[in-house]
C-alpha cells in the first residue's frame, strides 16, 4: 500500500515535513519517555476498530514534532488490484492540552484521490468535499470542537514525450479537529477512525457501506484507477 505523502497541519497553524518526520518518528507512535494511559487506551481502539472490507489500513511512522505523543495510519481503498483513494490519519495527545485544540487530543489527516476531469471542475466541489468530513463524522453522532482544513483540486497535462497520456485530476483532503474526550479523558478514537474510513470511501467512489442510505452522495468512479 502506498503511503499518502504530504505535510501534515496539526491545526494550529504550524506544518510538519511528512518524509522529514518520519524518517526520525518512532513506529509505536510515542516520542517523550512513558506512554499516558489516555493514549495508550486511544490507540488500542484504533488498532482493535472493524472496517469495511475495501479499506486496508495499517500503521505507519507517526510525525515527532507536531505533539509529544503521536500515533499514525495510512489508508487505501482497493477494488481488486486497483487503489481509488488513499490517506493518512495522525492522532496527536498532549497531556498538559493545547490551546488552539482546546484539549489533549487531535486528529489530522490528508486525503487524496484522482478525478474525473469534469468533476474537478465542479466549482462546489471543495464545498462538497468539506461536507463529507463533517457530515461522515456527525453521521456516527460523534462530538468534535475547532475544525479546521483545505480541499485543494490539481491537475496535471502532459506535453512533448509525455503527450500520450491522458489529463490527470486529483482531490485532496487536510483537515484536523478535536475529539471530544470521553470516560478517564479517552476520545473514541475508533469511531472517528470509522468516519474518517467513511470519507475515504466516498472520495474514492464507492457505494454506502449502509444498504438504503440515499443522503450520501459519492463521486463518481474515476478513470484508469492507480494499479498496485
Amino acid at each position: 500500500m502506498a503511503a499518502a505523502q504530504g505535510r501534515l497541519s496539526d491545526g494550529a497553524g504550524g506544518m510538519d515535513d511528512a518524509k522529514g518526520a518520519e524518517a526520525e518518528a518512532r513506529h509505536k507512535g510515542s516520542h517523550n519517555g512513558s506512554t499516558p494511559p489516555a493514549f495508550a487506551a486511544a490507540v488500542e481502539a484504533l488498532r482493535a476498530a472493524r472496517l469495511r472490507p475495501q479499506i486496508e489500513v495499517e500503521a505507519t511512522r507517526a510525525p515527532q514534532r507536531l505533539a509529544p505523543h503521536a500515533y499514525a495510519l495510512e489508508a487505501a481503498v482497493v477494488d481488486g488490484d486497483e487503489e481509488l483513494a488513499d490517506g493518512r490519519l495522525v492522532l496527536l495527545h498532549d497531556p498538559a492540552g493545547h490551546e488552539a485544540w482546546h484539549g489533549t487530543f487531535r486528529l489530522v489527516t490528508l486525503v487524496r484521490a484522482e478525478l474525473e476531469p469534469e468533476m474537478a471542475a465542479d466549482p462546489l466541489l471543495p464545498d462538497v468535499c468539506w461536507s463529507w468530513l463533517t457530515g461522515a463524522l456527525q453521521t456516527r453522532g460523534l462530538t468534535y470542537g475547532e475544525p479546521s482544513g483545505t480541499v485543494t483540486r490539481a491537475s496535471s497535462h502532459y506535453f512533448g514525450g509525455l503527450s500520450a497520456r491522458p489529463s490527470a485530476s486529483q482531490i485532496e483532503i487536510r483537515a484536523s479537529w478535536t475529539p471530544r474526550e470521553g470516560l478517564g479523558g479517552v476520545p473514541d478514537t475508533a469511531a472517528h477512525l470509522s468516519s474518517w474510513c467513511d470519507l475515504l470511501a466516498q472520495v474514492a467512489g464507492l457505494p454506502p457501506a449502509a444498504p438504503g442510505d440515499a443522503s450520501i452522495v459519492t463521486l463518481p468512479q474515476r478513470r484508469g484507477p492507480q494499479s498496485r
